[in-house]
């Protein structure tokens, strides 16, 4: 089955990589910030949407507030990612948050952080994929028609990049993520330059539009509230951000240095897009309401369900560009696109999260190794599954999607930072350089504002979004939070369990003899291969076993037996009603209870097939067999294979493969081939 499987892989998802190249995987600046930070990047193409729509709850009126609301955005950001420059110094070994978490506030904290942020990287995919489908849907009508299993492919795609390894991916992801900022940057520059210098009027496509309010005259404390809801709808925009902290392995040395140079690079893109795309909207007028079929009015009639309402960004590309021009093309095609790879930050983080709390013995150990590529593959698979499951769930629709959002980050950003100020506070404790105690009572600072203010919109994030799908991540941390507290307390138990003890013990002990047994069906060549195995063993007793399932059989084996003179004893087990596994489990299980302290050693000769449906007609019995004697203590199992010719066909053809010249081999030389270190004797 591997020799089938393994063509179709290679060409997937490439040669396997020896881990002596793990460097050669680490990524530069430049690569790492479309890798790392594609996510909060790329959320300028809605989250300055999400304010607008939740505003236009109040009415047109309501949206002189946009600009105060992305000030708050901006101290948040920079907020955050001073804090997080912090946490990359203090903590470079890649565990990020829950690293600081665990180290600073318990297990108990720390596992409460990674259940957030394993939550949350899901989300980013779904979220992710699921807004990419709709804006590329605008376009194209088969996609909307299909947004379920478009999103999936989306998500298979993605994933099959990922595999092809960290650098692969990151330099494929690279090109598009700075197109599209690339593209902000100008429409920013160009629309500033043309209301400031030129005077031009610059109107989007809804200006003309009236919204109808849904709660109009809001005031006191149900504005207030209306406010709130409008701020946590835009701190989408800072999701992603930590993920730079869980990824710091991943960076060229000086590690450390690199990330927090990426953090900041990161954090000032994000904000002036941001806090431009706000401003050209009001500039230009955009119009957005959370149903536009009724509440965007023109003419004094209702749009109607046939209207499809644009993005912010691609309204405001549309008045600054013009509609249908090439820069207006480039840069929708490339929010498109970037959103699609926004997914790649969770695909980088979830995989390393997975890794390091695999090591903690808090999710299975397969999740701690590297794949062919050197990529936590199996990270990568459960991500993709888990995401394309959310997807199928909520139909691929965004918005639904986006309000189980951004919950789960903001609960690993406060416990990071309140992580952070016991951190400081302890290096206090015993640091006597009164430069250094300066510089830790200035970092202090900064993570126990950081603290507060994470801590704040938390607070507003589940009071605003808690009725409208927050509760569905919370329920999601829960389930992470058991599932992971109860593999660790097996991998506990079984640690515990098989310690090897200080003093002798039953396990230490020889036993007083040993008697094999082997199976044996017809007197054929796999079985003459068992017994005379069975003889070297030099075993205290040594019996041939035998089911009488067909009594003509049976009688044939006796025969066989007794003509060619075998000096083994043949035992035949009577199964009426023509078991085979049964019977030998009692009778292994009846040598066991006469002699408790003696060791049975079942002998079962097998196939050695080499095409992969021969699996399915041989060896059956002995793995069914195999299966129930795992179970029985003090019996050991042994298999003695007898290779068929269609096995050495099948290493043939692998020989044939290893020493195939690839075109282009020739030019390229041998491959080099690991040196021997080993002392020579």
């Amino acid at each position: 089955m591997s020799k089938l499987t393994d063509v179709p892989k290679r060409i997937l998802i490439g040669r396997a990589l020896r881990s002596d190249r793990l460097g050669e995987t680490l990524l530069p600046k430049r690569v790492a910030l479309p890798v790392f930070a594609s996510d909060p990047l790329s959320s300028v193409a809605y989250a300055p949407g999400e304010v607008l729509l939740v505003l236009s709850i109040a009415g047109l009126s309501a949206y002189h507030f946009s600009p105060w609301i992305a000030v708050a955005v901006v101290v948040l950001m920079f907020t955050v990612v001073a804090s997080y420059r912090q946490n990359v110094h203090a903590y470079p070994s890649g565990g990020g948050d829950y690293e600081v978490a665990t180290t600073n506030l318990g297990p108990r904290a720390g596992l409460t952080v990674a259940s957030a942020l394993l939550v949350d990287y899901v989300l980013t995919v779904a979220v992710s994929i699921s807004s990419g489908i709709e804006n590329l849907g605008s376009a194209i009508p088969f996609v909307v028609e299909h947004k379920v299993a478009c999103a999936v492919g989306v998500i298979v795609l993605l994933t099959l990049m990922n595999l092809r390894g960290v650098r692969e991916s990151g330099t494929l992801f690279a090109i598009p993520t700075y197109v599209f900022v690339a593209g902000v940057f100008l429409m920013i520059a160009w629309g500033a330059f043309r209301g400031g210098v030129l005077g031009d009027d610059m109107r989007a496509p809804t200006a003309d539009f009236e919204i109808k309010p849904e709660h109009p005259g809001l005031a006191g404390f149900a504005l207030l509230f209306l406010l709130l809801r409008a701020f946590s709808s835009g701190c989408a925009a800072l999701t992603g951000v930590e993920a730079i902290s869980n990824g710091v392995p991943g960076f060229r040395k000086p590690k450390s240095r690199n990330a927090a140079t990426t953090l900041a690079l990161m954090g000032l893109l994000a904000v002036t897009m941001f806090c431009g795309i706000i401003a050209l909207a009001g500039v230009t007028d955009v119009r957005m309401a959370e149903n536009p079929a009724k509440d965007l009015v023109h003419n004094g009639v209702p749009l109607g369900p046939d209207y499809v309402q644009d993005p912010v960004i691609s309204q405001v590309a549309e008045a600054v560009f013009g509609h249908g021009s090439f820069l207006f093309v480039v840069l929708a095609a490339a929010t498109a696109l970037v959103l699609f790879l926004a997914a790649n930050t969770a695909y980088n983080g979830f995989p390393l999260l997975g890794s390091i709390l695999a090591q903690d013995r808090y999710l299975p150990r397969q999740l701690h190794t590297r794949g062919d590529r050197l990529a936590f593959s199996n990270g990568i698979v459960l991500l993709a599954g888990a995401a394309a499951l959310l997807v199928s769930i909520y139909g691929a629709d965004s918005t639904r999607l986006i309000q189980l959002y951004i919950v789960g980050v903001f609960v690993s950003f406060t416990l990071s930072q309140t992580g952070m100020v016991r951190h400081w506070n302890r290096l206090l404790g015993t640091e006597k350089d009164p430069a250094a105690r300066r510089r830790m009572v200035r970092s202090r600072a900064i993570n126990a504002f950081g603290a507060f203010f994470t801590g704040l919109v938390l607070v507003v994030v589940l009071l605003t979004k808690f009725t409208h799908g927050a509760w569905v991540a919370l329920l999601g941390m829960c389930i992470f939070y058991a599932t992971m507290t109860a593999i660790r307390r097996h991998y506990d138990q079984v640690a515990d369990e098989i310690a090897a003890p200080d003093t002798p013990s039953e396990d230490t002990a020889r036993p007083s003899r040993v008697h094999s047994v082997v199976l044996v069906s017809k007197v054929h060549r796999p079985a003459l291969r068992a017994l005379a195995y069975a003889k070297l063993l030099r075993s205290d007793t040594l019996e041939a076993l035998s089911v009488n399932v067909d009594a003509e059989e049976t009688r044939a084996l006796r025969e066989e037996w007794e003509r060619r003179g075998i000096d083994v004893p043949l035992k035949v087990l009577d199964s009426p009603y023509r078991e085979v596994t049964r019977p030998v489990i009692e009778y292994v299980k009846s040598l066991r209870a006469q002699s408790p302290r003696d060791v049975v050693s079942v002998i079962i000769p097998e196939y050695v097939v080499g095409h992969w449906y021969e699996h399915f007609l041989h060896n059956q019995s002995a793995l069914r067999l195999k299966g129930r004697l795992l179970f029985t203590p003090g019996v050991m199992v042994t298999s003695v294979p007898y290779q068929l010719e269609s096995s050495e066909a099948a290493k043939l053809r692998a020989r044939r493969r290893q020493d195939w010249a690839a075109p282009g081999a020739a030019r390229r030389g041998p491959a080099e081939r690991a040196k021997d270190t080993s002392p020579r004797t």
